[in-house]
């Protein structure tokens, strides 16, 4: 049995998340965060040893992330990752959908509820009629694979009957990563917010440097006085962990937020888009400060990695 938890984070505290995620490894060490909010889990082996059942076990979650964290969530539980997602966007907040019968769960379902399963794809079926996972679950399989291609048309019958062979894969690395600055009072002052994010993106570069990742946009939210949020997403020219192109798209979009006198109680970054750096492709220039830069950032980084993360930093963040 898969669960899947689907935390209700506002975009300020999504760097809870690990701790959320930590949580669940209370109950077992096969838990796999998502992008948005969420974690698959592996509870197999959790029933069997407490004797609850999928719908107790989510309700013992949920207890915990409310009282550790205040944090609510919605479970969905079912035999595979897929219907333990479907169900949890089905469960209401504080409330546990299990999937019994895969078949019956799935037949009146549109077809582009189905895992990998896009726009064109679910256009293309929908042409021949096959709108439903139950309609093309009764589909020859040789039918779908004229249609579709061999591979995909294997896994889409496969799925529209309730198979998903897709692994719980705990330790995966996330696609995004998030931090946040809160000030302890009204703050006015556009340096000391870009004190802030400039800690942000020191803060997940050293991150995403350490795990051998590399960023592809930025999400910079801001928190108001009367608890309000703006958020603005901006895509950076290319793939990198590099503080300076990170802290200079930061400072960009703060700044297209013209905030003049906002009260600002708080200031969070996430880094979208993760992966594996060695598959990024980085431009040369023939700037010898671009390069010195760099050189000095891998410095640093060793230098924390052995006296620890204020061993070096910014001479803005020192005082």
């Amino acid at each position: 049995m898969i669960l899947c938890v689907r935390f209700r984070l506002a975009p300020m505290h999504e760097v809870l998340l690990p701790h959320l995620v930590d949580l669940l490894t209370e109950f077992t060490p096969l838990v796999q965060a998502d992008p948005a909010g969420e974690a698959l889990a592996d509870v197999r082996g959790a029933l069997r040893y407490f004797g609850w059942s999928p719908a107790e076990l989510g309700s013992v979650i949920r207890v915990r992330a409310l009282a550790l964290y205040g944090v609510d969530c919605a479970v969905g539980a079912g035999p595979n990752p897929m219907l333990a997602r479907m169900a949890a966007r089905e469960a209401g907040p504080g409330t546990t959908r299990v999937v019994e019968d895969p078949a019956e769960f799935l037949r009146d379902r549109p077809v582009r509820d189905l895992d990998g399963v896009g726009r064109a794809t679910a256009h293309t079926l929908c042409g021949y009629g096959l709108d439903s996972a139950g309609r093309v679950a009764d589909a020859p399989l040789a039918v779908l694979q004229r249609l579709v291609g061999a591979k995909t048309g294997r896994e889409l019958w496969e799925r529209a009957r309730g198979i998903d062979r897709t692994p719980v894969v705990p330790g995966a690395l996330s696609r995004s990563l998030a931090a946040e600055r809160s000030f302890p009072h009204d703050e006015l002052d556009p340096a000391a917010q870009r004190r802030a994010l400039l800690s942000l993106t020191e803060e997940l570069g050293a991150r995403m440097r350490t795990e051998g990742q590399v960023c592809r946009s930025l999400t910079v939210t801001v928190r108001y006085a009367d608890r309000g949020t703006s958020a603005r997403t901006r895509v950076l020219r290319e793939p990198t962990a590099h503080s300076a192109e990170l802290t200079a798209l930061a400072y960009a979009v703060h700044g297209s937020f013209g905030l003049q006198r906002a009260r600002v109680r708080g200031v969070a970054l996430r880094a979208e888009g993760l992966g594996p750096a060695e598959e990024a492709a980085h431009q040369l220039s023939f700037d010898p400060a671009d390069d010195k830069a760099r050189r000095i950032e891998a410095v640093a980084d060793r230098a924390r990695a052995r006296f620890g993360p204020r061993a070096v930093m910014p001479g803005s963040l020192a005082a």
